[in-house]
């Protein structure tokens, strides 16, 4: 096959077969389909579990599954599971822990569960008339959905409401039927979809077979039927609270820090730039915890970035306050999470996750998620405040920078000894390992 060349079943190939196209398609080595092999599970069945999560399945990539002890969240002591590539990310949620802990540690409250979906249609009808039949209409959508809503509703879930929208500032004629779900344990993407596309079989019919429309009225064309990955009345209130006075450490001014620390976060609420940057702080930890339970970090990050643009401008999604002599950081923060099916049921590490957690419902995974959260947020503006964000984040690369340079297992202690007290840099580690070979 020559290079370039349009194929087609590529997903229908055998794995080996997919493996000899790629090296010979761009000249890879001749071992990599062995270097392949070297990352998959010696055991067939863990290793299946795998190879079916996704298409197109050539090899493993690893990624470290690392623990943070030390959260005590509303008075209960966790250790949080996470997986991330970045070694500061787990450091920093170990001293936020660790220095909360001392503190009266980290608290959460639910605000709301409810997620949403819309189908979106279009209609030549006048939107007086389509609401003089919405009742009808809705009836028809809930009967004609039981089927699907029958074990979730069983669960104590289901529908919660079902409301028309018309929108021409949008599409001429263009309406939605916007749904809201409980979907109680499970994150719910495909129990919704579901729903929504049986909400869609059913408004077609029943505009079809409708007599008191004309021929006209009765073409009504279904644009798409799809969840919201905007879930702003799935909310999670987390915060931590002391004297300003208890923020004292190694020998720091609690209160020029506390002002310090309020400012930075002012400024994050107010200046995109910043805000985007300190909101990529929050998702660090929250992404490391949603990654270790299997859940989706993509609608997590989607959510919590629409979330903070809910104002019309995006800001910062945490706070900080000093009241009569009280500091006070907290986030809102909207998510939609599962504990129950998907990659959660699957993955055996996400599942060894879920125990390290005490197998969590999905409101308290939704709280230890914010509270990762607002953890990393806290050493990051932290250190922005204090020594400045590189020190701790380049130490902490160190090791990584060694790797890269092939440094011997004696150079690299020679230069953790050696950089210990001293700023680093890739350009220095090269320079110290060429002078101490």
């Amino acid at each position: 096959m020559k290079k370039g060349e349009i194929i087609s079943g590529f997903s229908k190939w055998s794995k080996s077969a997919k493996i000899e196209w790629l090296i010979n398609q761009l000249y890879l080595d001749k071992n990599t389909a062995q270097f392949l092999l070297g990352f998959e599970l010696s055991d067939s069945s863990l290793q299946s579990i795998i190879t079916e999560l996704s298409e197109n399945h050539i090899s493993n990539y690893h990624l470290p599954f690392t623990v943070s002890p030390n959260f005590q969240v509303n008075g209960k002591m966790k250790v949080f599971p996470l997986v991330t590539e970045e070694s500061s990310v787990v450091a920093a949620l170990a001293k936020a822990s660790g220095f909360w802990a001392k503190r009266g540690g980290f608290h959460y409250k639910i605000l709301g569960t409810e997620k949403k979906g819309q189908v979106h249609f279009s209609w030549n009808g006048t939107p007086e008339k389509l609401r003089l039949f919405f009742p009808e209409i809705k009836k028809k959508l809930l009967d004609e959905a039981s089927s699907v809503t029958k074990k979730m509703e069983e669960r104590g879930g289901g529908i919660t409401s079902v409301v028309l929208k018309y929108l021409p500032e949008i599409l001429p004629n263009y309406y939605q039927i916007d749904v809201s779900f409980d979907t109680r344990d499970a994150m719910g993407a495909n129990f919704i979809n579901s729903c929504l596309e049986q909400f869609g079989k059913s408004l077609q019919e029943y505009f079809s077979e409708n007599e008191n429309l004309s021929e006209t009225e009765k073409e009504l064309e279904i644009i798409m039927c799809i969840l919201s990955n905007y879930v702003p009345d799935s909310l999670v209130k987390v915060w931590v609270e002391c004297p300003v006075d208890d923020l004292a450490e190694k020998g720091a001014e609690p209160g020029e820090f506390a002002e310090k620390f309020v400012r930075a976060v002012r400024i994050a609420q107010n200046d995109l730039s910043r805000a985007v940057t300190h909101n990529k702080g929050i998702f660090n930890g929250v992404d490391a915890l949603a990654m270790a339970t299997g859940n989706d970090f993509r609608a997590i990050e989607a959510a919590g970035h629409a979330f903070a643009s809910r104002n019309g401008q995006y800001a910062g999604l945490s706070d900080a306050r000093i009241e009569n002599g009280k500091f006070v950081f907290s986030m809102e923060i909207s998510l939609a999470v599962g504990v129950v099916g998907g990659v959660t049921a699957l993955h055996p590490l996400a599942k060894l996750a879920m125990k390290v957690l005490e197998s969590p419902s999905a409101d308290e995974l939704m709280g230890y998620l914010a509270v990762a959260g607002l953890a990393s947020n806290w050493s990051a503006v932290k250190a922005l405040v204090t020594t400045g964000i590189q020190k701790g984040h380049m130490k902490m690369h160190l090791s990584n920078i060694l790797s890269s340079l092939n440094a011997s297992e004696i150079q690299k202690e020679s230069a953790i000894s050696y950089f210990q007290n001293r700023p680093v840099s890739f350009s220095e580690v090269g320079k110290f390992l060429s002078e101490n070979g």
